[in-house]
């Protein structure tokens, strides 16, 4: 880039609380870096936002999706679509596609990520002309759903939307199947990955969830990616996080070509007028927020594998 080599320096957070505020320090004041991407978790991308922030240094995080991350200053931005966006989403693809009139909620309080997203799913659905119908509530770690699924499925919804991670998503599915609820079972993108098949097993069939992208995609730049991709990791189809964290880099390098210079300031503003930049995970506009503009893909367990089923926009 700019007729310089790139060295990538990584470390490793360990998903310990703290670490990544100290791990982003390091990085800054040790390795000089000239811009960070973090692939951690929203809480993760909290800790060290404010270190790169103070330092003027810009930060992409690609796989938070809380809207709080960029609200740290105007040094910090994300590649990933936000939960609002998200939540909308699928709350239109609910209504359009599945042509579901009532919805039932089951919600992990003690996830941001979960409460935030179910909230803004009400709020669409309902804005939409559906009706919510009841909702449960159960807590991350849980491994018992059938007193929350019992309760739901007197209710008689035409989808279930479980706002969840992976782990719960696959017992939630496992257990409402037994107790003999067939309607669709939607969620976001805390369900992507193969652990969720493994842990559901048949359950999973049927199951719907918004990702990132889709492997089955024939656009070229997904098709060059999963080449090499496929190639270089002894032919593993990648989930979401690997192409997000590409197009972050990718988005990184676009933005220091422009700016002409590794300067921070200059660097951020570069990033602050991306537009329609053609990654794998979509092409990506950055906004007044400081967040991706971009579609979402909603995919479906058909066969024990992830197909693709459309694309949506709020």
């Amino acid at each position: 880039i700019l007729g310089r080599p790139v060295e990538l320096v990584t470390d490793d957070n360990q998903s310990k609380a703290g670490e990544s505020a100290t791990v982003a320090r390091k990085l800054i004041t040790r390795d000089k870096v000239v811009a960070v991407i973090n692939g951690g978790t929203t809480a993760q991308c909290l800790e060290s936002a404010p270190v790169c922030q103070n330092a003027r240094i810009p930060m992409i995080a690609t796989t938070a999706t809380a809207p709080k991350v960029t609200e740290t200053g105007p040094f910090v931005f994300r590649n990933c679509f936000i939960d609002p966006f998200q939540g909308a989403v699928l709350a239109k693809f609910a209504r359009t596609s599945l042509h579901a009139g009532k919805a039932a909620l089951l919600t992990s309080v003690s996830s941001p990520f979960s409460t935030g997203l179910a909230q803004v799913f009400r709020q669409a659905f309902t804005a939409a002309g559906g009706t919510i119908g009841g909702e449960q509530k159960y807590n991350d770690g849980d491994k018992d759903f059938r007193a929350q699924l019992t309760a739901l499925r007197t209710l008689q919804p035409e989808v279930i939307v479980a706002m969840g991670f992976y782990t719960e998503g696959g017992l939630i599915l496992r257990q409402a199947r037994e107790l003999g609820l067939t309607c669709p079972v939607l969620s976001a993108d805390g369900w992507e990955a193969p652990e969720l098949i493994e842990i559901a097993g048949p359950a999973a069939e049927g199951a719907y969830y918004s990702a990132h992208y889709s492997a089955e995609s024939t656009a070229p730049e997904i098709q060059s990616f999963l080449t090499r991709y496929r190639a270089r990791f002894a032919g593993e189809t990648p989930e979401s996080l690997a192409p997000l964290a590409y197009d972050g880099l990718m988005l990184l390098a676009d933005a220091i070509t422009r700016a002409g210079s590794t300067s921070g300031p200059a660097v951020r503003d570069a990033l602050a007028k991306t537009h329609d930049f053609a990654g794998v995970t979509g092409r990506t506009t950055i906004d007044a927020s400081r967040n991706a503009s971009k579609p979402a893909v909603i995919v479906r367990v058909t066969g024990g594998k992830v197909k693709f089923v459309e694309t949506v926009a709020p």
